[in-house]
Parts: structure tokens; C-alpha cells; sequence
């Protein structure tokens, strides 16, 4: 089977659409299973994206890369660091 990727807004709706379904008439395994959503994919995006806004979701995803910007940047220091102290001593 493959593997579908996505966004951020349609993870969202289709917690909300299966939320609302299965508050009505369905279980949760029969929302998720008409909207075709492992259910471990359901159960994980309800962990990471529960009590969202679409806002919030889009912060969160510029925060992220922001993150890994920063720890990329960090690393580069380091690694020059590092280099400077081993030339210092002599030990090249």
C-alpha cells in the first residue's frame, strides 16, 4: 500500500471530521477506517496535534524548523571549536 503524505491543515480537518463522527453514531476505528487512516496514525496525530488551531499548527511547524536550524548553526560552532583547540595545541 502507499504511503500518504499530508499537510498539516488536512491532519486537522480529519481529526475534526472523525471526532465529530464518531461523538455522533460511529466508533473511533469505524470514523478512522471510512476516512482510510491507520489507526496508529490517527492515535498519533491525536497525541501531536489535539486541541489545535490551524495557527497553532503553522507556529509549530516554523518553530520546528527554526529548532533545527539553530541546532545545525550550534553544531557548526562546535565542530569549529574544536578544530581551533586541537590547532592550538600543536596536535595536527
Amino acid at each position: 500500500m502507499a504511503r500518504k503524505k499530508y499537510t498539516t491543515e488536512q491532519i486537522i480537518q480529519h481529526l475534526r471530521t472523525i471526532e465529530i463522527e464518531a461523538g455522533k453514531v460511529m466508533t473511533i476505528e469505524d470514523a478512522v477506517r471510512k476516512h482510510d487512516i491507520p489507526i496508529q496514525s490517527y492515535y498519533r496525530w491525536k497525541k501531536e496535534y489535539a486541541g489545535m488551531d490551524l495557527s497553532q499548527a503553522k507556529k509549530l511547524k516554523e518553530l520546528e524548523i527554526e529548532n533545527q536550524r539553530l541546532k545545525k548553526l550550534v553544531a557548526d560552532l562546535s565542530i569549529d571549536n574544536q578544530i581551533l583547540k586541537e590547532v592550538s595545541k600543536g596536535n595536527f
